[in-house]
């Protein structure tokens, strides 16, 4: 109780947690050390309603060290928590990662992007057989205009 004490000091977060976050989650969540890292998973815990298997693959998984978030200062980590907090509104620095993490996928060694698309592919084609009737895949790739830019892109489209 001690460790939850002080790695939570604040009742008003505590409460607000708590209505989403289990005991399990906060057992998870003791345990970091660093003060900005426990409250980044919290809160996209809290935001993204993680299961306590998903909180523990994202912190075995360095989400935190790998989101650009990471890499500001302190203070700006705590303004972008703070928004996070006050409006569940996720900034791009909150998404984006470096390295992604693809080993699900099974592909080994150097790889091209059209082996990483059949990959990605045959994942969403294996769950969407798992899903059962009522549901479809509707577009490999689509065009997306960017300015003057026309480029294909990676995008997947679903309909249920």
């Amino acid at each position: 109780m001690k460790r939850f004490a002080d790695a939570f000091p604040d009742e008003k977060i505590v409460f607000a947690l708590s209505a989403v976050l289990s005991w399990t989650h906060f057992r998870q969540l003791i345990y970091l050390d660093r003060p900005l890292q426990r409250e980044f998973y919290a809160e996209m815990c809290r935001v993204e309603r993680w299961s306590t298997r998903t909180l523990e693959k994202k912190i075995g998984g360095m989400l935190y060290e790998r989101t650009a978030i990471s890499r500001k200062p302190e203070a700006v980590v705590e303004m972008e928590i703070a928004k996070l907090r006050a409006g569940d509104t996720v900034s791009a620095e909150l998404v984006f990662r470096d390295p992604y993490l693809l080993d699900f996928l099974g592909l080994q060694g150097a790889y091209s992007e059209r082996d990483m698309e059949s990959a990605i592919l045959a994942d969403i084609e294996r769950f969407l057989l798992e899903m059962g009737d009522g549901f479809c895949f509707v577009a490999r790739q689509k065009r997306l205009i960017i300015g003057r830019d026309d480029e294909p892109v990676l995008n997947f489209v679903f309909e249920a």
